[in-house]
């Protein structure tokens, strides 16, 4: 890459895109909403979860099949590579500008697609790490730091408010994508051939897997439900193992081509303020509480701050609490309260899309409603209204029906939104902390919280989830009459192990052969890690109010005196 002024790629660096005198501001917000838009359809990420776990059985998933464990890591990886690039990515977003590092975050979006869609076609898993999880998350974390700090020096009387504009879009970006997904997952999608009903195909199970004989030879299948099969416009029956298609390859591939396309219009867009430019009349005005501080503070010794570290629990806590409910929430609202009629696939795939609506609107509302009541009193919202959010979960999943129903929707809403706010609302605190001669840098650093949570909060909520399920299906086998677990499943129970690592065994099939009266544990399954992500809360609140104005003697003017005298 060039690294002057000139050179082939010179076009794209901030010195060559300094906006001219008269120009309008609010022509960069609709940019950093585009770009935001695209690279925010990795919260749609679940949406994905299901094709992805059934490649080969398509209508439910097949012994080959990769588990919804390894499917949501793909996930944590795109959020780790994020704040690994974002930390990385900021200090050079300073030195070469928005247009540059938003033109390379398109490339690297819509080619991790690219790539992403050949690991599926293959089945081979490490190549959609490779594309989607590091490459895309590459492309997520420069594309989330390019307009930061440019928006922040066009709207310094509004920080709140500009910097909610942009990252609402990338809240809003699941939204987008969820219709993208939903159309192209069903435009893409192929049923197994059929081979009949499931009482007149002659089954054999073996090792956990489900065979029968065909005029062809003993092929692997799989037995699907009616509803499992309704999606695809089959019946209930026995359906041979990878002839279908759940369409997520094709998916790929038109996502990847529409978000570089969009990517490359968005970020030739961008401007740069002249040195020194201001809103007319606007003066800075001082703030009573001392939070605001009109010094500046130079990236490298922002980490030297006990203030950056405090900032950084208080986003990693909050995003650990909200990422891994994103991550499932589809399966979360089925595994919950999915015995209610209310509760169809359209209802899950509906609550997905309210998920990315709320997210969006926290966004924007929180970050504008931080310029007046200040960043630390949003936060402190935050965590005192999430902690007993988070904790009321496990007591309507218990409650069941239709009013916990309600309540666990408005409930899980509202941290949505908060969610989304804490992301909106960190720029602009980090403005008032540390000044905006390099935020942009400096909250791509910070953003490694991200990274953490992006695993912290996976693991937790699927770990446990895992245990919990592990003890549910031998807690309800200890239930079910031998023979008709053998009968039912074509093995003996002390193949439990083997059944349930093949998918052959869940909770909903022997829940059908259990004693009258069996309480479905399926509601419980999540209890401890929304205990868990509250308690997180709680440290991020004392972390919060921690937080105190810089010292002097971090100031750019006392530690990096010839970095101001270039700027």
């Amino acid at each position: 890459m060039s690294v002057s002024g000139a050179g082939p790629l010179g076009f794209l660096r901030k010195e060559n895109i300094v906006a001219p005198e008269g120009y309008n501001r609010w022509r960069v917000p609709p940019a950093s909403i585009a770009i935001h838009l695209c690279i925010g359809s990795v919260y749609a990420w679940s949406l994905f979860n299901p094709a992805l776990t059934r490649e080969f059985g398509v209508l439910t998933p097949a012994a080959s099949d990769w588990s919804l464990t390894s499917v949501v890591w793909i996930f944590s990886v795109a959020i780790l590579f994020l704040g690994l690039s974002a930390a990385f990515g900021g200090k050079w977003l300073e030195k070469v500008g928005p247009r540059f590092v938003g033109v390379v975050a398109g490339f690297c979006w819509g080619g991790g697609f690219l790539i992403g869609s050949l690991g599926i076609a293959s089945h081979q898993l490490w190549l959609i790490y490779l594309g989607y999880g590091v490459i895309g998350g590459i492309g997520l974390g420069l594309g989330y730091v390019s307009p930061v700090s440019t928006l922040l020096r066009w709207f310094p009387d509004r920080r709140g408010m500009a910097t909610g504009m942009a990252i609402m879009g990338f809240g809003g970006g699941a939204m987008v994508g969820k219709v993208l997904i939903d159309k192209l997952l069903t435009a893409f999608q192929k049923a197994p051939d059929f081979l009949g009903a499931e009482g007149a195909v002659a089954l054999i199970t073996e090792g956990g897997k489900r065979f029968a004989e065909t005029a062809n030879g003993t092929v692997e299948v799989i037995v699907a439900t009616a509803a499992q099969a309704a999606p695809f416009g089959g019946e209930a029956g026995v359906y041979v193992v990878g002839t279908g298609d759940t369409g997520a390859a094709a998916t790929f591939v038109t996502l990847g081509i529409i978000y570089f396309v969009v990517m490359q219009i968005a970020s030739f867009q961008y401007r740069v303020p002249a040195k020194n430019w201001k809103p007319a009349g606007w003066e800075p005005k001082p703030t009573t509480s001392g939070m605001v501080s009109q010094n500046h503070v130079h990236i490298d010794q922002a980490l030297k701050t006990p203030q950056f570290w405090l900032l950084w629990i208080v986003l990693c806590f909050n995003v650990t609490a909200g990422i891994g409910v994103i991550g499932v929430a589809k399966t979360m609202m089925d595994e919950i309260f999915g015995n209610l009629p209310i509760v169809t696939a359209a209802f899950a795939s509906t609550y997905v899309f309210m998920i990315s609506v709320f997210n969006m609107l926290g966004r924007f509302f929180w970050a504008s409603a931080s310029d007046f009541v200040g960043r630390k009193n949003t936060y402190h919202i935050f965590f005192v209204l999430g902690t007993a959010l988070y904790l009321s979960v496990p007591f309507f999943a218990s409650m069941g029906g239709t009013p916990a129903l309600i309540g666990f929707y408005v409930a899980t809403m509202v941290i949505f939104t908060m969610y989304g706010g804490g992301f909106a609302t960190i720029p602009a605190y980090l403005a008032d902390v540390f000044g905006t001669f390099h935020v942009g840098g400096i909250h791509g650093r910070l953003l490694t919280a991200w990274s953490t949570a992006g695993v912290l909060g996976p693991l937790a909520i699927t770990t446990l989830r895992k245990m919990s399920k592990e003890n549910a299906i031998a807690d309800l086998a200890s239930q079910v009459d031998p023979a008709t677990f053998a009968e039912k499943f074509g093995a003996p129970i002390s193949q439990l192990n083997d059944l349930m690592a093949a998918n052959t065994v869940t909770i909903a099939n022997l829940l059908e052969i259990a004693p009258a009266g069996t309480i479905d544990p399926t509601s419980t399954l999540y209890n401890t890690t929304m205990y868990c992500m509250a308690a997180l809360l709680v440290i991020a609140f004392f972390a919060n109010l921690l937080v105190r104005p810089v010292h002097e003697k971090h100031h750019v003017s006392r530690t990096h005196p010839e970095a101001v005298a270039a700027e």
